[in-house]
């Protein structure tokens, strides 16, 4: 059974925050937007990240690909 688009969703946002505050403390981060769509298959993942780093860029990049690859293991879990 496929997971909702409600779980996909709510995977690749927790994913995508997690990822941001495994690399800085709350307190580090002025502002976090995580948006994610997903809609006839297609995910769409949009971080934006503003913290006082040379890095935030990278890091929201990483943060959307751990987004994308939590989203593939559920769906991967689904299938077994």
């Amino acid at each position: 059974m496929e997971p909702t688009d409600e779980e996909v969703v709510r995977t690749a946002a927790e994913a995508a925050e997690g990822f941001v505050f495994s690399r800085y403390r709350r307190s580090e981060v002025d502002d976090l937007d995580v948006t994610v769509h997903f809609e006839d298959g297609l995910l769409e993942v949009d971080v934006y990240l503003n913290v006082e780093d040379g890095a935030a860029d990278d890091v929201a990049e990483d943060a959307v690909l751990a987004a994308e690859s939590a989203v593939d293991e559920l769906f991967a879990e689904r299938e077994e």
